[in-house]
C-alpha cells in the first residue's frame, strides 16, 4: 500500500493502538481520479499524546511546500 512504509510514522509497538488519525483527500481534489472514491488511510497509535503530536506535524505547512501550494488532505483525531 505505501511505495515506502519506512517514511509512515507510527508509535512503538506493543499496547492497543487505539488513538487514530484519518487522512483522506478534499472532494474537489483530482488526485481522486487515481484512488478510490471515499479513499481514506488511518495510522493508529497507543497513546494520544503520540497521535497528537503526529497530527500536529502531518497537518502543519511543509518546509518544502511551494509558495501558493495549499494540501487537499484533511487530518482528523478518531478513536476506536
Amino acid at each position: 500500500m505505501f511505495s515506502n512504509p519506512h517514511n509512515i510514522v507510527s508509535a512503538p509497538k506493543g499496547g492497543e493502538q487505539r488513538h487514530g488519525i484519518r487522512v483522506s483527500l478534499a472532494d474537489n481534489d483530482p488526485f481522486q481520479c487515481l484512488l478510490a472514491e471515499n479513499w481514506e488511510a488511518f495510522h493508529w497509535f497507543t497513546r494520544t499524546t503520540d497521535r497528537d503530536e503526529a497530527l500536529a506535524d502531518m497537518s502543519r505547512r511543509h518546509e518544502y511546500s511551494r509558495i501558493g501550494d495549499a494540501p487537499t488532505l484533511h487530518y482528523e483525531a478518531v478513536e476506536r
